[in-house]
């Protein structure tokens, strides 16, 4: 969906915030890095990874496939399967 506003104000306005945000995620890499154990087979930081290569490529829709990635396939009996009831108490 293009912005309204034009993309140097966009930046003039969110820059520090996206640049605080990787900050963050650039200490939490940290952290995990100076943390004892071996991460390669996690597959939580396989996510990350992809995520983060997610964030570099050039293509639209960047939050959209990130929330897809970090997302579960949908599955219609999903309330059953995770014990849910529904709203009207059936």
């Amino acid at each position: 969906m293009p912005s309204n506003r034009p993309a140097p104000q966009v930046l003039d306005e969110e820059f520090l915030i996206i640049r605080a945000k990787v900050l963050e995620v650039a200490a939490a890499l940290d952290r995990l890095d100076r943390g004892a154990g071996e991460l390669a087979a996690e597959p939580r930081h396989a996510k990350l990874r992809q995520a983060i290569e997610l964030l570099l490529d050039d293509q639209p829709g960047r939050a959209e496939r990130l929330q897809l990635l970090f997302s579960r396939e949908y599955e219609p009996d999903w309330r059953a399967a995770m014990g849910v009831g529904r709203e009207d108490g059936e």
